[in-house]
C-alpha cells in the first residue's frame, strides 16, 4: 500500500548542487565492462531458486507456528525472530520475479504467490509493473518513479514515519484485502481509487497505478480474489474465536518485523539524493548502494542479492545468485579509480547514520 504522506517539494537557493559535471555522463568502461564479464552469468538456476524458496518458507512457517505453540515467553521471541528473517527472505523473491524472464524457472511465480504471496497479503501484482517503471532509465528518481522519494534532502521526522508506516503495513494490507476490495466491486469511483493508490509496493505518494490490462489483469483478478477470501476468512476466524486472539497478534507482529526490515532495507537500498531530474545510468548506479562482503550481516538484512542493489541497477536482467560473481568479476577488472568501487558502502549503520545526518544538514524539501 501507499504508506507515505503527500509532499511538497519548494526548492531553496541555498541548496548546494545536485551532481558534479564529472557525473553527469555515463561511465563507458564500467558500463562496458558490466555488459561484457557477465553474459553467460544471465541464465537463472532453477534448482538453486527452488531450493532458497521452499528452504525459507518452511523454516519461517515453521518458526511462526514455533512461536505460537510455546508456552515459553523467551522461545516465542526466538522462534518470532527467525520467522521475520525467513519470511523475509522468502518473501524477496518477488523482487526476482519481476525481473526473470516468463518460463525461465517454470511454476515459480504460481508457487511463490501461493505460499508466500497470498498467505501475506502481498501478491505479486503488487510489485509487478510498479517495479520495472523503478529501473526506467527516463524514470528513475523522478515523480514518475513508484519507488523513489528524496529522503536525504527531507525533514527527519520523515524517516521515522517511513518506518512506522512500513510496521502497520499488515494492517493495512487487512483492510485493502478484506474491506476495500470487496466494497470497491460496488463503486467505481471507490475502485479507481483502490487501483491507483492502494495496489502496489510504492512510496512515492504521487504514483498513480494504471488500471491493469489483457492478461495481466485476469491474472490480478484471480490474486485480489484469492487474497480478499483469505482476508475475509482470516478476520472471521479471529472474530469467532476460531483462531485466538493471542495467535492472530502473533502472526501480526511476525508479518509486520517482515515489512519493518524491509522498509529498513529500503531505507538504504539508495542514498536518495535526487530532486527529481531524469539521471544517466552512471548517476542512477551511484545513487545506489552495494553492501558487499566481507560483512555478513546484509546476508540477513539484504537477502537474495539486493546486498548488490547498484549493481542490480547496472544489471537489472542478471540472476540474484550470479551477483556475488559478477561484483568480483568487476572489482578484478576495473581499477582503483573506477566509479564502480564508489557505490561500495560498509554496513547498515553507516548508512542510515549517513541519511539521518542529511536529512539535518540539507533541509530542501518540506514533507
Amino acid at each position: 500500500m501507499n504508506q507515505t504522506a503527500t509532499l511538497d517539494r519548494p526548492r531553496t537557493n541555498a541548496a548546494p548542487a545536485r551532481q558534479s559535471t564529472a557525473r553527469a555522463q555515463d561511465d563507458a568502461a564500467m558500463l562496458k565492462a558490466a555488459a561484457s564479464l557477465t553474459r553467460e552469468l544471465n541464465v537463472p538456476n532453477a534448482r538453486i531458486y527452488w531450493a532458497d524458496l521452499i528452504g525459507s518458507a518452511l523454516l519461517g512457517y515453521g518458526a511462526l507456528f514455533a512461536a505460537m505453540l510455546s508456552a515459553s515467553a523467551w522461545i516465542a521471541i526466538a522462534a518470532g525472530l527467525v520467522a521475520v528473517l525467513a519470511l523475509y527472505r522468502a518473501g524477496s523473491f518477488i523482487h526476482e520475479l519481476t525481473h526473470i524472464k516468463s518460463g525461465a524457472v517454470p511454476g515459480f511465480r504460481l508457487v511463490w504467490n501461493l505460499i508466500v504471496g497470498i498467505p501475506l497479503l502481498v501478491p505479486s501484482f503488487m510489485y509487478e509493473g510498479v517495479h520495472n517503471q523503478h529501473h526506467a532509465k527516463r524514470y528513475y528518481g523522478t515523480v514518475n518513479d513508484p519507488e523513489y522519494l528524496p529522503l536525504a534532502l527531507m525533514k527527519p521526522w520523515t524517516l521515522p514515519v517511513f518506518l512506522v508506516a512500513a510496521a502497520l503495513a499488515p494492517i493495512g494490507m487487512l483492510i485493502r484485502f478484506g474491506i476495500l476490495a470487496p466494497l470497491s466491486l460496488l463503486s467505481r469511483k471507490l475502485r479507481r481509487v483502490v487501483v491507483e493508490k492502494y495496489s502496489g509496493l510504492q512510496i512515492n505518494p504521487k504514483f498513480r497505478r494504471p488500471a491493469p490490462e489483457g492478461d495481466f489483469a485476469r491474472e490480478w483478478a484471480l490474486m485480489e480474489t484469492a487474497c480478499s477470501l483469505w482476508a475475509i476468512a482470516l478476520l472471521t476466524m479471529v472474530a469467532t474465536g476460531v483462531i485466538p486472539m493471542r495467535e492472530f497478534l502473533l502472526f501480526l507482529a511476525i508479518s509486520s518485523g517482515v515489512m519493518f526490515l524491509n522498509q529498513i532495507r529500503t531505507l538504504v537500498a539508495h542514498l536518495w539524493e535526487n530532486e527529481g531530474e531524469p539521471m544517466s545510468v552512471t548517476e542512477q548506479y551511484l545513487d545506489s548502494v552495494n553492501v558487499p562482503p566481507p560483512g555478513t550481516l546484509p546476508a540477513l538484512w539484504a537477502p537474495v542479492g539486493l546486498r548488490y542493489h547498484a549493481l542490480h541497477h547496472l544489471l537489472p536482467g542478471l540472476p540474484y545468485h550470479a551477483l556475488g560473481e559478477a561484483h568480483r568479476r568487476l572489482c578484478r577488472e576495473l581499477d582503483a579509480g573506477s566509479v564502480y568501487h564508489a557505490s561500495s558502502h560498509r554496513g547498515l549503520t553507516p548508512l542510515v547514520a549517513r541519511l539521518a545526518a542529511s536529512t539535518l544538514t540539507n533541509r530542501r524539501i518540506s514533507a
